[in-house]
């Protein structure tokens, strides 16, 4: 199957003030070195990781909304560049975007049915009464009432403003969304509700999602495959069910550990990490998670590892992964 996304290599470095040299001076932030990964169509990737580790940075890139430090981004064989002209305008019709923040992603001057009707016009895509007939249309499978049309942001809940941000995603009838922590905002109850809408969607209009989230069961409920980033790298990927019930990489032993178990009955042990994550001005050598890690070595502390494919074609990036069930405790999901 031919890729819908395809990130090789890619990176993201930003110049900062670094305050500790004498007259000012920079340092680099790696905000995301070395990534590389494939979503196929009608597929999702979550995205998991510590708040500042590179997942929202990430989707920017592969979206073109920020430009490559290194590596490239092809959308169904295209390259993507951060280039504000008529290919990239024309590209990006095919990708969009889902906030966290509603009221910060929708215009609360606006009605809601004109802002999810407004990327038609941009784009000059039919006339008035045909661009109207389509919002409707997207209202009702997102759920919402025809009255929703002539609301404003700040006359609906938060999921309600969720479902106005998704019909304006899909107007353009995009091949990709990129959804950036979509539920977090949200009461428990309704996040369940927008997953579900979300499950739903993938399926009634074939789209991709590259599914960025701190929750790992939301994660794990959506995802065809799992990335967990740690400062700006992939340190473990694969099939949600191998990741979650056999995890390699300390970091996300440590990670699954945490989720909450819901039976009273069942037990798991908790991983609890010492320190705090590195400076990402300034990342260890070796593996940047070998301050934190209980079982680094010597070599940990000296060579950076690689992303490398196990036996089975789970993917790690750890020099004490061999991919045998005795290797890592496993941790039930």
């Amino acid at each position: 199957m031919t890729a819908l996304l395809e990130a090789d290599n890619i990176s993201r470095h930003f110049r900062v003030r670094d305050s500790g040299r004498w007259f000012g001076g920079g340092a680099t932030l790696k905000a995301v070195d070395g990534v590389s990964f494939r979503l196929d169509p009608g597929r999702t990737l979550g995205v998991v990781g510590e708040s500042g580790c590179g997942k929202s940075t990430t989707a920017r890139l592969a979206l073109g909304l920020l430009p490559l430090s290194g590596g490239a981004v092809r959308f169904e064989g295209e390259p993507v560049r951060a280039a504000n002209d008529a290919a990239w305008r024309l590209l990006r019709q095919r990708m969009q975007l889902v906030f966290q923040d509603t009221m910060g992603a929708l215009d609360r001057r606006i009605a809601v049915g004109r802002q999810i009707l407004e990327p038609l016009q941009i784009h000059g895509i039919g006339g008035p009464d045909e661009q109207r007939a389509q919002a409707m249309t997207l209202l009702e499978a997102v759920g919402l009432k025809p009255h929703v049309f002539d609301r404003y942001p700040h006359e609906l809940s938060g999921g309600q403003r969720q479902r106005v941000v998704l019909a304006r995603a899909l107007i353009l009838k995009p091949r990709l969304i990129a959804c950036d922590e979509p539920i977090a905002a949200l009461d428990v109850s309704i996040q369940a509700q927008v997953i579900n809408l979300l499950l739903d969607l993938q399926e009634r209009f074939k789209v991709a999602y590259l599914f960025i989230s701190h929750d790992l069961k939301v994660v794990r409920q959506v995802s065809h495959e799992v990335a967990v980033m740690y400062l700006g790298r992939i340190v473990e990927q694969g099939a949600p069910g191998r990741l979650f019930r056999q995890p390699e990489h300390p970091y996300t032993r440590a990670l699954v550990s945490a989720i909450p178990v819901a039976s009273p009955q069942r037990t798991r042990q908790r991983l609890l990490l010492s320190g705090d994550p590195p400076n990402p001005v300034d990342v260890p050598s070796g593996c940047a998670f070998h301050t934190r890690c209980p079982s680094a070595t010597s070599v940990c502390r000296a060579r950076t590892p690689e992303l490398r494919a196990l036996p089975d074609g789970h993917r790690v990036a750890c020099h004490l992964a061999h991919g045998d069930t005795g290797t890592h405790a496993s941790v039930a999901a």
